[in-house]
């Protein structure tokens, strides 16, 4: 039998085509999905834990520990550099400083060198490592900035500015004995990372401060791959409690759980969504396919029953045919995949979202697709199969409609009933829950995340499945409806109705196959708007301003410089008090108060929403979250006092400035306030270390009712004017004649977030275009085998007198019938899907936007309606060909 299976392969090769092609695009696109979910994943690790450098293990406080923090001492460097198979050991110990050498400055940040260049988080790429008192390695760029070389004496000067006794700054001079790079991008903001020997780093923090002493919140281990597991075993026993060991892999995973508000990784989570997405698709788009394959084939398999085949071999035979096409196709699939990624990761297509992307290959890449293009084609082919086995052979020479049995239709009718009734029951619980956790987030709701994710996709998935078991029961009485609106137009139209109320089945198929295309475009349009509107307004949100100068070397001048910047679009420059707010409920926050001339002013720097703003010398602009708690800032009857407090934490700058420290002692005493109504938007990230953040109009300061506790610059960065880099590399120029400024802000953040939802949104232009190209082949292949099943139909109607444009025009009619309505329907319900999924996916980024997008829904339409067209030209030229005397004789 299997020798027949084979002949029966070869002589239905064009009819294997379209089936293996669309098994192909299925297991492929699956395959990408994986692939792109990996490279991502790996480049977004490799980025969040740069500062690692090539370390293999970091040493740092259990989560469960009530310790936040810990010195150098107490995570045991030298217990741990003495045990076998540690190779080399570092603690992460950083600190701000300025570099200055004949009048010029440059900002920097200062890292302790060790005794391997594997653990460094930058390369030394010139000169020598500083392992000796006295010694520096600085970036190249810095070096160019301040015109210094290798073996220049240069002045180094902490920039906190925090040495315990109120005394200045602490301040070294070193020698340059190398330059540095910082490939990684671990230090944007410094062009790079210094690197100094332990007793300098101490120096910073002291003149009597002690190394072991400092704060550092991990230690940095090259372990030798060949006595791993002993090494860490002897790590992990030296700890005291409250310590624990991480591999980079691990700390690179929860860097990525971190930026989503549910510790729920990110990556994760559009993989699954989208590896859902493309595993049904492929399977409706291969189930479709091949089941109509199947029945094409029945006259053969009455033959086989005829001449002594058994019901199980015929059943057998189509099962092996199954497997072994789905595993063939399969394979090429995932071999196109794997390609087309490799292609995407050499050409640097991905950009900075994954700067170095590499090809990432893993077991779900190869045994996810094969296995589920298998599987999926002999599914696929059950049912054709089983009902070829269960009639007789004189039975089966029938059409194939009359071979079908009521009992079959009612049992898919209950079935896919109880499909969509239970999905839109799981849908409705999939909202209940999530609004419930973002109203009111704990860590046990956080883990639920992933369960109400995948209860959402499965509700999806019932309601498509049940749509696609019921549609003979509703696609036909619909495309019904749209036919009898015009067969009154001619004779084809009315033939076109005829053809679509004859066999309900058949276009139940056909529909089927575009309403799956059409669904999936128009449900991943959705989604791409929802989330690139919302990623956009989050982003807003949680990085409101891009660059945040502070220092008590800032004056007006610095304004001026910054503002001459290739893409510095706006700046303000504002003065800040400190000190505390009432709440509701008798409570008190610290607070940051900063003055601005107007809302347009502050609009010009900020991201947020600012709609509807006031912002005076009586009214202030509140952030509506606290900064560390993160809960929403409550005022009685809208309106607070503002008591300054000099020991509350300031903005995170160094120092305030000489006059304004000579400006707060004549001005200012303890308990000095203003009483402030409240207005409050959603903006964070402005470069204060309080609990809420404020702008209030400048004439309180001016008038001295506010006392002046320092200066900040804010600014606003274009990166379509200017690079990043190129920003930060300039400004740092402009501003190298003036000491003590740092600068900071959410900006490399921000940009490293708008590259990777860009690269997710051309993905999703990807499926679009994927889509396009299911529906396409889709709606070719039940067309073309429809017309393979209507061969006497046709050969009746030229027969009668039909000449070959009418019923070239009567195919076309009766696809474009089929596409619209199916179009229709497609939109719909893939704008209910793209809304589902968007609210589930995004409501843990913000406020999520459930957009209508009707240009791309027409676009979808027209589209469907030319593919339609489009897919009908060569069935009506399959019926052509043949002579209705051959047809009526074949049939």
């Amino acid at each position: 039998m299997w020798s027949i299976t084979l002949k029966l392969m070869k002589h239905s090769v064009k009819l294997l085509v379209p089936a293996g092609i669309a098994v192909i695009i299925g297991t492929a696109f699956i395959s990408c999905t994986f692939l792109f979910g990996n490279t991502l994943q790996d480049s977004l690790s490799s980025q969040m834990t740069a500062q690692l450098g090539q370390a293999d293990y970091v040493v740092h406080t259990a989560p469960s520990s009530p310790e936040t923090s810990t010195t150098v001492g107490a995570l045991q460097p030298d217990r741990i550099r003495g045990i076998a198979g540690v190779r080399a050991v570092r603690a992460n110990v950083e600190r701000p400083v300025e570099l200055s050498k004949s009048g010029r400055h440059a900002s920097s940040m200062a890292v302790v060198s060790a005794e391997s260049r594997t653990v460094l988080p930058v390369d030394v790429v010139a000169g020598t490592q500083p392992v000796r008192s006295g010694q520096i390695a600085i970036p190249r760029a810095l070096a160019e900035h301040i015109k210094a070389v290798v073996g220049d004496e240069i002045e180094v000067e902490d920039s906190v500015g925090d040495v315990g006794d109120g005394a200045d700054p602490a301040s070294q001079h070193l020698r340059i004995v190398g330059f540095t790079e910082d490939p990684h991008g671990a230090y944007a903001y410094y062009s790079g990372a210094s690197i100094v020997p332990e007793d300098a780093m101490a120096a910073f923090y002291g003149k009597s401060a002690r190394f072991t002493d400092l704060p550092a919140s991990i230690l940095l281990l090259d372990v030798d791959a060949a006595h791993t597991d002993t090494a860490l075993k002897d790590v992990t026993d030296s700890l005291p409690r409250g310590l624990a060991v991480s591999s980079r892999a691990e700390m690179g995973s929860q860097a990525l759980e971190s930026l989503g508000d549910s510790n729920t990784n990110p990556v994760t989570i559009f993989l699954m969504v989208f590896g859902a997405i493309a595993m049904f698709v492929a399977a409706l788009v291969i189930a479709n396919t091949f089941q109509v394959l199947v029945a094409q084939r029945r006259r053969i398999f009455a033959l086989l029953r005829t001449i002594g085949a058994t019901r199980g071999q015929v059943y057998r035979s189509v099962i092996a045919e199954a497997l072994f096409f789905g595993c063939v196709a399969s394979l090429i699939g995932v071999v196109l995949g794997i390609g087309l990624m490799a292609l995407v990761c050499r050409t640097g297509v991905m950009g900075p979202a994954a700067p170095n992307a590499r090809l990432v290959l893993s077991v779900p890449v190869f045994a996810v697709p094969m296995g589920f293009g298998v599987v999926m084609t002999a599914l696929g082919s059950l049912g054709s199969a089983r009902a070829a086995t269960h009639v007789t052979p004189l039975e089966a020479l029938r059409p194939i409609e009359l071979a079908r049995t009521p009992k079959s239709g009612r049992i898919r009718g209950i079935l896919g009933s109880l499909m969509i009734l239970t999905g839109i029951g799981s849908a409705v619980w999939s909202v209940v829950r999530v609004i419930a956790m973002t109203q009111s987030p704990s860590s046990q709701q956080a883990r639920g995340y992933m369960t109400v994710l995948s209860v959402a996709i499965l509700a999806c998935l019932l309601v498509f499945t049940g749509l696609a078991l019921t549609a003979v029961a509703w696609m036909p009485r619909l495309m019904a409806l749209a036919g009898m609106l015009v067969s009154k137009i001619g004779p084809s139209c009315a033939v076109a109705h005829a053809n679509i109320q004859k066999n309900p089945r058949r276009v139940a198929s056909t529909g089927l196959a575009l309403l799956i295309g059409v669904t999936l475009v128009t449900t991943v349009a959705t989604g791409a708007a929802s989330g690139k509107r919302t990623f956009e307004q989050a982003l807003d949100t949680r990085y409101s301003v891009d660059l945040v100068y502070t220092g008590r070397g800032l004056d007006e001048k610095s304004q001026a410089k910054l503002e001459g910047v290739k893409g510095i679009v706006g700046t303000v420059y504002a003065p800040y008090a400190v000190g505390s707010i009432s709440l509701d409920h008798g409570k008190k926050a610290s607070a940051t108060v900063l003055g601005v001339p107007d809302v347009k002013s502050l609009h010009a720097v900020m991201r947020a929403d600012l709609k509807g703003a006031v912002i005076d010398e009586h009214t202030a602009l509140f952030s509506l979250y606290g900064a560390d708690s993160g809960r929403k800032l409550g005022f009685e009857h809208s309106d607070t006092r503002f008591t300054h407090d000099p020991q509350v934490d300031e903005p995170d700058d160094d120092a305030s400035s000489t006059a304004d420290a000579t400006q707060r002692k004549a001005q200012t005493t303890d308990g000095q306030g203003l009483d402030l109504a409240v207005r409050q938007r959603d903006f964070r990230s402005i470069g204060v270390s309080t609990e809420a953040a404020a702008f209030v109009g400048a004439a309180p300061f001016e008038r001295g009712e506010l006392p002046t506790d320092g200066h900040m610059l804010l600014a606003k960065v274009d990166t379509g004017a200017a690079s990043l880099a190129d920003v930060l590399d300039n400004a740092q120029k402009a501003l190298g004649d003036s000491a003590h400024i740092q600068v900071g802000g959410p900006i490399a953040e921000r940009v490293q977030w708008e590259s990777i939802i860009n690269v997710m949104m051309g993905l999703l232009i990807g499926l679009l275009a994927v889509a396009v190209l299911i529906a396409l082949i889709g709606v070719a292949n039940t067309l073309i085998l429809s017309v393979i099943e209507r061969t006497r139909e046709s050969a009746t109607l030229r027969a009668i007198g039909m000449t070959r444009g009418q019923l070239r025009r009567s195919l076309a009619v009766e696809a474009l019938i089929i596409a619209l309505v199916s179009g229709v329907v497609g939109v719909v319900l893939g704008t209910g899907f793209g809304w589902l999924g968007s609210y589930i996916v995004f409501s843990t980024f913000g406020a999520v936007s459930l957009p209508f997008e009707w240009g791309m829904n027409a676009t979808v339409l027209a589209v469907a309606a030319m593919a339609a067209l489009l897919a009908s030209v060569a069935p009506a030229r399959a019926a052509l060909r043949t002579s209705p005397v051959e047809a009526l004789a074949e049939a």
